[in-house]
């Protein structure tokens, strides 16, 4: 075999390693860059609708959530993962949600809009950010009945019950100039399901 035969064969089987090992080592990257999924689903109930649009105050949910209606289970808005780590058998974890709220006073124009959603698990609230601030404000408490299944992997939440906290009712009344909001006000059922990413 000549000298350039040689060179060529050489460079040719440098390539071949060197695109094998980034084809390798690309694959292992993506295979453990898999994210956590999951859901939090607030159900808001027929009655809680009703004396919200009585005192003219709105909640919306904002993309990336997905909303819904029943007629039997009322407005319900589905918040997505998008990361943290949960261990609902263990009752602690923060994990980030997706989407974001609208709350509207149609009788003084005022609204306030959240970001940043999360599920506190350690704390059992769910928060959100004043769109323009950074610290996170209590908005609603899972509670009643709690029934929790799964595992630290993969678990599921269910609450009957789900309480608009006392730092949010005080806050949302300040900035919507309105006196609707109430600690421990009951605004419908509260689910949330976490897969571990790996």
């Amino acid at each position: 075999m000549s000298r350039t035969s040689t060179r060529l064969a050489a460079i040719a089987t440098t390539v071949v390693i060197a695109t094998t090992g980034l084809t390798v080592s690309a694959v292992a990257d993506a295979a453990a860059a898999t994210a956590p999924t999951g859901s939090a689903v607030v159900n808001e109930s027929n009655s809680f609708l009703l004396s919200s649009l009585s005192a003219g105050v709105l909640v919306f949910a904002l993309p990336n959530a997905t909303g819904s209606y029943d007629s039997t289970k009322g407005l319900s808005a589905s918040f997505p993962v998008t990361g943290g780590s949960a261990n609902l058998p263990g009752f602690y974890g923060n994990v980030q949600l997706g989407g974001g709220l609208l709350f509207v006073n149609l009788r003084t124009g005022k609204s306030a809009v959240f970001k940043n959603l999360a599920f506190r698990i350690d704390t059992w609230q769910v928060t959100g950010v004043l769109e323009g601030t950074s610290a996170p404000v209590a908005l609603l408490d899972p509670a009643g009945d709690t029934v929790v299944t799964g595992t630290q992997a993969d678990g599921k939440l269910e609450s009957s019950d789900l309480q608009v906290d006392d730092e949010g009712a005080k806050f949302l009344d300040s900035k919507l100039n309105t006196t609707f909001f109430q600690a421990g006000q009951s605004v419908g059922s509260f689910s949330f399901s976490f897969k571990a990413g790996s």
